[in-house]
């Protein structure tokens, strides 16, 4: 108990820290955009009644235009590292890597890229990154975060940023970008049990030994059924992030088990769920990023229709934020937090699915309401085990 409690007070020392150091770099502002067409249950549109869809996202050209005036110098080098995957895999870390290309068209920095294809390149992949005497590198993942430590510890005249990295302290060259992922599981799962007809939905997740995973699964439950109290909710953990035919074999389970509703929040192995629930017919929500632009290219792969949503993290805004902090020279030490109430957790568009006005409306109110401090997950924020059964919180 006593080192959860000092687990828990160092972070929040953390947040008081960045917070005072960022100052007014909160996470976007949205507006509000209520013209997406109803559409019925198959994705045809109707015409008729309007349904309304998710809040305009800031882009990150608005993110440039609001700090335009900030020049980098000539060799200012900034290099990304993967976890396990691909800059383009449609998930995580593309998205982290479509924040480092924000930074690069934004202020002509010098930027490259190492993918990793197993965890036990973590360290040599730092290693290289290093040698092209970068002023900042970012990690992507929670299981690189040991690993970026002792990079940072190691190397004090390179800024580290840490894409979910949580540590109870960190030094002054290393920023953890960390969520409330159990925020975006509890937005999607009040969809997700509004949607449903069969009173069953599904999730497919990643590995149970990463905490950001945990708390989607776990907010996914509790905002579903928070929406419904008898919705029941079949979840899965993968030893992989980067198998979407394992995936897609999970999807094919619960759906016939009755499920619904499949919410993918493991990488390409959530994806792959995604996919598989769209192919049969049955609703899908992705995670991370805007799934209907990635595994969905844009409307133009099957099943789009049948995406109503993604529980959106914008690591993007995570990234390019602390970048333009190093080339500001305000970089500190700490943990950097997007969450609903900053906008750095949110839901993505219904695109052409036919969602509900009922359940359009259900959705808003859940991220209304978390953003607003009107509700609670009941998730732990440290390491998304429910509170009072044993969480770092507790």
């Amino acid at each position: 108990m006593l080192s959860r409690l000092r687990i828990l007070l160092a972070l929040l020392m953390s947040l008081a820290f960045v917070a005072a150091a960022c100052g007014g770099d909160d996470a976007a502002s949205t507006s509000s955009d209520a013209d997406a067409s109803a559409e019925d249950g198959d994705g045809s549109s109707e015409g008729g009644d309007r349904t309304p869809t998710a809040s305009a996202q800031k882009t990150l050209a608005e993110e440039c235009q609001e700090n335009s005036g900030i020049e980098a110098a000539d060799d200012f080098n900034v290099v990304l590292v993967t976890d396990i995957g691909k800059v383009d895999d449609g998930t995580f870390n593309e998205f982290a890597f479509n924040g480092l290309k924000g930074a690069e068209d934004c202020w002509g920095i010098e930027i490259s890229y190492i993918e990793t294809v197993s965890e036990a390149d973590y360290a040599a992949n730092l290693a290289t990154a290093l040698e092209s005497d970068p002023e900042v590198v970012v990690s992507v993942g929670f299981l690189l975060a040991s690993d970026t430590m002792a990079a940072a510890q190691d190397n004090p005249d390179v800024s580290f940023i840490g894409v979910d990295q949580f540590h109870p302290e960190y030094p002054d060259n290393y920023i953890g970008v960390l969520f409330n992922e159990h925020e975006g599981g509890y937005i999607v799962g009040a969809l997700a049990a509004a949607m449903s007809e069969t009173g069953v939905i599904g999730v497919v997740a990643g590995r149970e030994d990463v905490p950001p995973v945990v708390k989607f699964v776990n907010g996914y439950i509790q905002g579903a059924k928070a929406t419904n109290s008898d919705i029941s909710v079949l979840s899965v953990y993968n030893e992989s992030f980067t198998d979407p035919a394992k995936g897609g074999s999970d999807a094919e389970q619960f759906i016939g088990e009755g499920a619904d509703v499949v919410f993918g929040a493991g990488g390409p192995t959530g994806s792959g769920a995604v996919a598989k629930a769209a192919e049969a017919g049955v609703w899908a929500i992705g995670v991370d990023q805007d799934e209907y632009f990635t595994t969905f290219a844009g409307g133009e792969a099957a099943g789009a229709n049948y995406l109503i949503s993604s529980a959106m993290k914008r690591v993007d805004l995570g990234v390019i934020r602390n970048i333009q902090a190093a080339i500001e020279g305000t970089f500190a030490g700490g943990a950097y937090v997007l969450s609903a109430e900053n906008d750095g957790i949110t839901y993505a568009p219904f695109h052409e699915a036919g969602v509900s006005q009922d359940a359009a409306l259900t959705v808003e109110a859940a991220r209304a309401g978390l953003a607003g401090g009107t509700i609670s997950t009941g998730v732990c924020f440290i390491d998304g085990i429910l509170e009072g059964e044993g969480s770092a919180c507790d």
